[in-house]
């Protein structure tokens, strides 16, 4: 098994995002499966998602600033660093 490295608790959701990769870009929508204090767990089928990038979570909440932390196929990973 894995070890679990996660600084922070993750809540599984189902919840549907957007996420930007840059300036003047359209968002793109994606799948929440599931979130913490730190970090996402995204779906998000036909995107090449950049090391960096926004993510909107819902139009309620302040858009988070991420990093990619892994990828496996449409599955990945990201740490929030704002």
């Amino acid at each position: 098994m894995f070890a679990n490295r996660r600084k922070s608790e993750r809540r599984p959701c189902r919840n549907v995002a957007k996420i930007q990769m840059g300036t003047g870009t359209l968002p793109r929508d994606c799948m929440i499966t599931d979130i913490s204090s730190g970090g996402v767990k995204v779906i998000a089928e036909h995107l090449d998602v950049p090391p960096e990038f926004t993510i909107i979570l819902s139009a309620d909440t302040r858009p988070r600033q991420c990093r990619l932390a892994w990828r496996i196929g449409h599955e990945f990973g990201a740490q929030f660093v704002d």
